[in-house]
């Protein structure tokens, strides 16, 4: 096959899921649906947080930011997928392509990040309650969300990076809905071993990172809460716990099943299928968990609702 380095017009057809008609109005008007429940329901959650002076602590701070990267998760390759349904085409240029990779690895990482920082500050309020104010004060916060767009942006450009001096054959198809590092680097020409042995080792200390500080901050906080005497006391202080424990088990529970299935599975269809899970799904049901599982953002959202009738 031919094989010479991407220009600047250049495209790669991005396979989707199906090719029959009739599949992709059902895939349009179900990603659609799923796109507007997304930002909708992240939208609503963060008015709601800001609205409401009892909810400016960190918690919802950071709440309210993991919302906000939801948003931008799903913006980032949902519309495109649309707009290539509605226009019968499957081509995205090597620009947008390159684009797409860059910010969905920046907002990914971002949310597990977060989810990092909010296991933090649960540990800090339940072990430390009487120190949290000071321990987690704005200036802390601040800081927090800066280390994480940071070590995100920094992550996010080196895997980029790497990816630009790659050659890619005549024609290119991308076996996904969007342009996701493994599969545009396994589409290409040229050598990866090194490209792969990168983006594993990203995984690695990103995921695993992050994973392994909130399954550190969660034992302090099962033992802290061991510690105290009574039952109510022990169901008060997990209950505050709950809506994250579901949105980590969430995000990485479909993150670790696509993982797996890849490494198992060696139809690119059904792992596209199966990523639609932590990329699509999991943000649209995160301001549902906690809207659910939590007094204080319900009685802020019906506030701010009564407010708009």
């Amino acid at each position: 096959m031919e094989s010479e380095n991407v220009t600047g017009n250049r495209e790669f057809l991005l396979l989707g899921f199906s090719e029959e008609p009739e599949v992709q109005s059902l895939i349009f008007e179900l990603f659609l649906s799923m796109y507007l429940i997304t930002v909708l329901g992240n939208l609503l959650l963060i008015l709601a947080v800001s609205s409401d002076p009892h909810l400016h602590t960190p918690m919802y701070f950071f709440l309210s930011n993991l919302s906000f990267m939801d948003i931008c998760l799903t913006s980032t390759t949902i519309p495109k997928m649309l707009l290539n349904i509605q226009t019968h085409s499957k081509a995205i240029t090597y620009e947008r392509c390159i684009s797409q990779m860059y910010f969905f690895l920046l907002f990914a990482t971002m949310d597990s990040f977060l989810l990092t920082v909010m296991a933090i500050d649960r540990y800090v309020a339940i072990c430390h309650p009487l120190h949290y104010t000071v321990i987690m004060n704005p200036r802390v916060c601040g800081q927090l969300l800066l280390m994480c767009w940071t070590m995100s942006s920094l992550d996010s450009l080196l895997e980029v990076l790497i990816v630009l001096p790659l050659s890619f054959c005549a024609h290119v198809e991308i076996p996904h809905f969007f342009c996701e590092l493994n599969q545009v680097v396994h589409s290409a020409c040229s050598d990866t071993f090194f490209i792969v042995l990168v983006m594993y080792l990203s995984a690695v200390l990103i995921g695993g990172g992050s994973f392994a500080g909130i399954l550190y901050s969660y034992s302090k906080i099962v033992s802290s809460i061991h510690r105290i005497s009574s039952a109510q006391g022990k169901l008060k202080a997990f209950s505050t716990c709950t809506s994250h424990l579901s949105v980590v088990s969430l995000f990485y529970g479909t993150a670790l099943g696509v993982y797996l299935s890849s490494a198992v599975s060696e139809n690119s269809q059904s792992i596209a299928v199966a990523s639609v899970a932590y990329t699509v799904v999991t943000p649209m049901l995160n301001p549902f968990i906690y809207s659910l599982r939590n007094k204080d953002i319900k009685g802020a959202l019906t506030r701010l609702l009564g407010k708009k009738q």
